[in-house]
């Protein structure tokens, strides 16, 4: 009995203290916050976020943005709002950004006997790649290194196969580029619905995998309007981007295309082929 009276004194001295030093109760997880902070910002007792978070969410929005939102019903606010307030952590606004219409949805893709086709398809219908460069970084220099890129083969009603970029000369690609021009682009059929839909791994050979070696140039003067069209018309939030970044556009210019379409090995496709052939 003793035990137990001394175990109930215990457990009202720390409620006390916890009211003492300005807790508030979050989600059965209690946060030390200074009273001053909880009469300023307003802040959700409910919240699941620690107050460490909190203060990233202060850095990226004024307090009036979410005691706003805390004053509005979810229902209450519009969607162009809520797109504004958050569009504050980014270099551009993206309310001004529109999901291009002009791109239809991939059709399905080509048979497995048309390796030329289905070459074009995928490097028409994927928006990203994995580029490799033989890296100039000091830790890994001369080793391979892969990154991502956004890509485009021109604009809707004109794809040529050949992959557009738009680089800063702040990314260690792009370093390693002007060091030794040469890469490798790989596209996956993965990135679409087809290998989901089948439960194909990516890594199955009848999920696609396209892989254009080649040497990347910058685009000239007399190609920059294809290019800004190709590039800003499939990712039109690139026009948002800090200009501070220098950013300039690149082409790969195709040496040799790899595919791998089903099972029983990997097809070269001759140059020739896979720009003749067309990827709709």
């Amino acid at each position: 009995m003793l035990l137990l009276q001394l175990l109930q004194l215990v457990s009202a001295l720390a409620t006390l203290l916890c009211v003492s030093e300005g807790y508030t109760i979050r989600s059965a997880v209690s946060w030390a916050v200074s009273s001053d902070v909880v009469e300023e910002e307003e802040l959700d007792t409910l919240s699941d976020e620690a107050p460490a978070v909190l203060g990233i969410w202060e850095q990226a929005y004024p307090s009036s943005v979410y005691r706003d939102a805390s004053e509005n019903k979810p229902e209450q606010i519009s969607k162009s709002e809520d797109v504004s307030s958050a569009s504050r952590v980014f270099s551009y606004r993206m309310e001004e950004v529109k999901v291009p219409s002009s791109i239809p949805p991939p059709p399905p893709p080509p048979p497995h006997e048309q390796a030329a086709r289905a070459a074009r398809y995928l490097a028409r219908y994927s928006d990203w790649g994995h580029l490799a460069t033989v890296s100039t970084q000091e830790q890994i220099k001369g080793l391979p290194f892969g990154n991502i890129f956004s890509v485009s083969d021109g604009p809707a009603d004109n794809s040529t196969g050949v992959p557009y970029f738009y680089v800063t000369p702040m990314d260690d690609t792009v370093t390693d580029l002007r060091s030794f021009p040469f890469a490798s682009l790989t596209f996956s059929e993965a990135e679409g619905d087809f290998c989901r839909k089948h439960v194909y791994d990516p890594e199955d050979p009848r999920c696609a995998r396209l892989t254009l070696t080649g040497k990347m140039v910058e685009v000239g003067p007399e190609e920059l309007d294809f290019a800004k069209e190709a590039m800003f018309s499939r990712h039109p939030v690139m026009k948002k981007w800090p200009p501070e970044h220098d950013w300039f556009f690149m082409k790969l210019v195709l040496q040799q295309v790899w595919l791998q379409h089903w099972v029983g090995g990997v097809s070269v496709v001759p140059l020739e082929e896979y720009f003749k052939a067309t990827p709709f």
